[in-house]
């Protein structure tokens, strides 16, 4: 009998779908601004592709809502007031919470080890003091707290969610600081999950968030996320 493999099929990724995560690296990196408007004429000869799919790619992007539709004037990127910064938090905390509940149910030693590798990388990266890194690093933790839990849905949301946090810190970028508390907090919540605590973990998590949004919605001082 020939050999059977456990292995999964190669998804290939739709037109749309590379359409759509282009603009979403170039709005969360600052390169399309915040309130800009969207001309699909322009974008298709940019990108070198046809209308449609920058269309399907574009409705995307309103349905994450990362782009608003303004009738009779056309596409805009969203812009990050601090009410909306606080309601996009709210949602963070909650999935990220979700994801400590799933991590320590399962090989929460592993997951725990992960994130101080994690953390580690924090470390370096403020030890360079090179601003990009840090936040790099920074969001590098939470994505991977929540790819970690295993769940597509909680990672797909978590995802949109990232692409807004990193709006905000690209435009306060020069205001992005790191000190030991912030490398702290992160560490807190890596060990909780590390020794199977799942609401410690949550506890510090949520204190965490807490800590990151009044920084991030007072420019004036040190942000993380």
């Amino acid at each position: 009998m020939p050999q059977r493999y456990s292995l999964e099929p190669v998804v290939q990724e739709s037109t749309p779908s590379i359409i759509a995560r282009k603009l979403r690296y170039a709005i969360a990196h600052g390169e399309v601004a915040p309130g800009s408007q969207l001309g699909e004429a322009e974008l298709a000869r940019e990108l070198g592709v046809s209308r449609g799919p920058l269309h399907e790619a574009m409705q995307r992007l309103t349905q994450e809502g990362l782009l608003v539709s303004i009738r009779n004037r056309g596409l805009f990127v969203i812009e990050m007031t601090d009410a909306e910064i606080r309601d996009m938090y709210v949602l963070r905390t909650a999935i990220e919470s979700a994801a400590c509940k799933l991590l320590v149910r399962a090989d929460h030693v592993a997951a725990g080890q992960d994130l101080l590798g994690k953390v580690a990388e924090m470390e370096s990266a403020a030890a360079t003091g090179d601003r990009a890194a840090m936040s790099d690093a920074d969001m590098a933790f939470h994505e991977r707290l929540v790819a970690l839990s295993g769940s597509r849905r909680l990672a797909r949301i978590h995802s949109t969610l990232m692409t807004e946090t990193r709006m905000c810190l690209t435009v306060l970028q020069d205001s992005y600081r790191v000190d030991g508390e912030w490398i702290a907090e992160h560490r807190g919540i890596a060990e909780a999950v590390f020794n199977g605590d799942g609401p410690l973990a949550e506890s510090r998590l949520s204190d965490h968030a807490e800590a990151a949004l009044a920084r991030l919605t007072d420019s004036t001082a040190s942000i993380s996320v």
